[in-house]
């Protein structure tokens, strides 16, 4: 399936050389750039809470005004030149862009009776287009989004998400431009790409529905902006909306509706229907919680706006994902049941009704489970290995052998068809799909994607574990160019939040960074799911600091282990990890050579005041109450900055259609850093036509790849790496 090429082995061979001298002892100190970033000054706002004083040298920047965008554009063109001083930087990115583009890369499969749905990004694109394949092999593209892009004259473009309807002859898209996620809602004709129906603006994060003869669907929809709305009013009051394809979408459920139970302005509203049972269900989100309030209701009384809906989970239920046939409701719960496990009861039925499906156990996380003709496929884990189960109808459970070892990153399933597509990758081994038959338990390779032939022996990946300082073992994987440890320049990524998992999926990048003679590895921090519930809550609220004491685990342990000095070490987080990443720097600033926050949360004391701030508060708390505030407090890097500290190099990083974290957070840090006596280089990385990374094209990925990159062979010593003054 994977067409070999000659890329890796020529081009990778040549970028190899500086990085693999590094390791045995040519290393220099890293040179400052020529240069100075351009100053601010700073207006410090004193404010108390719960008898503590707290003083922000830079609370101004967070209106945003065109001083301090300006300053923020200067920041960027000033880390623009320092990058491109380094000299190997750019036959890194030429090598990396050229590797990249010889895979082609599919994701969010959705099945059909007659069709395969996905969005791809061909060999040599820079973008994902949806496509469709028939059974019979045939495929064409119903979203060309370089024509997209063209048409809005160079202005990005990106498909957000699509659903397409249950007889695959329409589908639902959703496009956003330059990195905003302000989605707009198209429906297409599947036969010939022409628009059905809208656009629908305000579909943001929509979850679109169909009802199953595909007249019409279930959408959400933020509210409408109102003059002089605070701007933390922009994810409140969404409400769930039917759409007949002909008028406008009427909403029928949401707080500023008026209909159906759910009254809190922060919880999202959105509707799924129940396949083949004239069901819809209700789900109400509490900002970014997993656990969700579930009700149902006849689809007719729902889609005419006078449903009484019945509850069949409210949040202490612990329900964190669900799934339906025609008959039964099968839920995913942590309820006494860290490593989770799967109910199931009828459609009229309740909680009282439900039966255990599939039981929790100490070695297996369960992650998602996927309704089919056939019965319910699970996807878990177990350690950093997938699991896949099928529950037949009758319920009896069997575990599927998996056609190759790895992670399982999706499952696509419909309700009224048997089997299954499943996606299975590794560090080192590209993503593959294919379609499991049930009635013969046999795996069929789809043929989905291609690139070049990669030998996982060409690597040393290994799963360790790090001692937390409460003796806890910490996850950690290390990807390395093979052979003997020595020390090497060393990226270290952490997240930590939200229960997400960083797993062992595969990026060129990773790839990348080991050809060249660096090092890659991930800590996976409490505060993550790799190990469940129990493991999410040990690094959340007053426990975060287990988060960034676990990286810090993880960076001595690779040092112990010989992989990397603190000379050599950078870390890295991204979004809610850059409160990981930006602690640990903070809290122990002698243990690394360098810092990068991408798009990251490094001042969580101020995160409440944002757009995106109310969603995130189930996760973070408020500065409202005592406990929130100290926190919030305790994890806000910005705040631990202090000006006779001598703190690693940063290299923080920004979009400013950034719709997630404002790009006045990282701007922050930036300036908090540089106001220090005796600075290591503070780099402000600026893109100013994307956003939080949802959508960027791959030529921008690339390009920050190779900044990150350049960053961490500079900071580590390389001598080749050295940016010229």
């Amino acid at each position: 399936m994977y067409r070999g090429t000659a890329i890796l082995g020529v081009a990778f061979a040549v970028l190899a050389a500086a990085p693999i001298s590094a390791q045995s002892g040519e290393r220099v100190n890293p040179i400052a750039p020529s240069g100075t970033p351009p100053g601010l000054a700073a207006q410090a706002v004193e404010e108390m809470y719960f008898g503590t004083k707290v003083i922000d040298p830079f609370r101004f920047m967070e209106a945003m005004d065109p001083k301090t965008i300006a300053w923020i554009k200067a920041q960027g063109a000033y880390t623009r030149s320092v990058f491109d001083s380094i000299a190997p930087r750019a036959e890194y990115l030429r090598t990396l862009s050229a590797f990249s583009a010889s895979f082609g890369f599919v994701r969010s499969v959705q099945v059909t009776r007659n069709h395969i749905f996905y969005l791809e990004r061909k060999p040599g694109s820079d973008v994902y287009d949806l496509v469709v394949r028939a059974s019979g092999g045939q495929t064409h593209t119903l979203v060309d989004t370089k024509a997209l892009i063209k048409a809005a004259g160079g202005v990005p473009q990106a498909i957000d998400y699509f659903t397409a309807s249950r007889d695959g002859k329409r589908v639902a898209v959703g496009i956003s431009a330059g990195g905003s996620e302000a989605s707009v809602l198209t429906v297409l004709d599947t036969a010939t790409a022409a628009t059905v129906a809208g656009p629908i603006d305000r579909a943001q994060w929509s979850l679109p529905s169909w009802t199953d003869n595909g007249s019409g669907l279930f959408l959400g929809r933020l509210q409408e902006p109102r003059p002089g709305a605070a701007p933390t009013d922009k994810y409140l009051n969404s409400s769930s909306s039917y759409w007949d394809l002909n008028g406008p979408p009427v909403p029928m459920a949401g707080a500023a509706t008026g209909l159906g139970p759910i009254k809190d302005p922060v919880v999202f509203a959105r509707t799924r229907v129940v396949p083949g049972a004239s069901r819809a269900i209700l789900v109400g989100s509490n900002g970014v919680q997993q656990e969700k309030e579930v009700w149902i209701a006849p689809l007719g009384d729902a889609s005419a706006r006078r449903a009484q809906w019945r509850q069949i989970a409210n949040r202490d239920d612990d329900v964190t994902a669900l799934s339906a046939s025609s008959t039964t409701l099968y839920l995913l719960t942590h309820k006494d049941a860290p490593t989770f496990k799967v109910m199931a009861l009828p459609l009229d039925g309740t909680l009282v009704h439900a039966r255990t499906l599939v039981v929790a156990r100490p070695d297996r996380v369960i992650e998602s489970i996927h309704a089919a003709a056939d019965g319910l496929y699970v996807a878990g884990r177990q350690g950093l290995t997938g699991v896949l189960l099928h529950v037949r109808p009758g319920g009896t459970v069997t575990e599927v052998k998996l056609p190759v070892r790895g992670i399982i990153s999706e499952v696509a399933t419909d309700a009224t068809l048997p089997g299954a597509v499943v996606a299975l990758e590794g560090w080192v081994n590209p993503p593959a799909y294919f379609r499991y038959d049930s009635t013969k338990d046999t795996f069929t390779d789809l043929n989905l994607i291609y690139g070049p032939t990669l030998e996982p022996k060409n690597y040393s990946v290994t799963e360790m574990s790090a001692a937390a300082g409460d003796g806890t073992q910490i996850p950690l994987s290390v990807i390395a160019p093979p052979g003997p440890i020595s020390p090497r320049p060393t990226l270290l990524d952490a997240y930590g939040a939200y229960g997400i998992s960083n797993l062992p999926t595969f990026s060129p990048r990773i790839v990348a960074l080991a050809d060249a003679g660096g090092v890659y590895a991930e800590c996976h921090v409490r505060g993550g799911g790799e190990l469940g519930e129990a493991w999410r809550l040990g690094g959340k609220d007053a426990n975060k600091p287990n988060t960034w004491r676990d990286f810090i685990a993880c960076a001595e342990a690779l040092i112990a282990k010989g992989y990397t000095t603190r000379e050599m070490l950078t870390i890295q987080g991204t979004s809610a990890g850059g409160i990981t990443v930006g602690r640990a720097a903070t809290e122990r600033p002698d243990l690394f050579a360098g810092a990068i926050a991408r798009v990251g949360g490094v001042n969580a004391l101020r995160l409440q005041v944002m757009p995106s701030g109310p969603a995130n508060i189930p996760e973070f708390g408020t500065f409202k109450d005592e406990q929130g505030f100290k926190n919030l407090l305790a994890m806000d890097a910005y705040q631990h900055v202090r000006d006779d500290v001598q703190y690693p190099a940063f290299l923080l990083t920004t979009g400013l259609n950034d719709p997630r974290v404002e790009p006045w957070e990282p701007a922050k840090m930036a300036a908090r850093l540089l106001k220090s006596a005796d600075h290591a280089p503070v780099l402000l990385r600026v893109e100013e036509a994307a956003g939080h990374g949802m959508g960027t094209t791959k030529s921008i990925r690339d390009a920050e790849d190779a900044d990150i990159a350049a960053f961490v062979f500079w900071r580590a010593g390389v001598t080749d790496w050295q940016p010229k003054r």
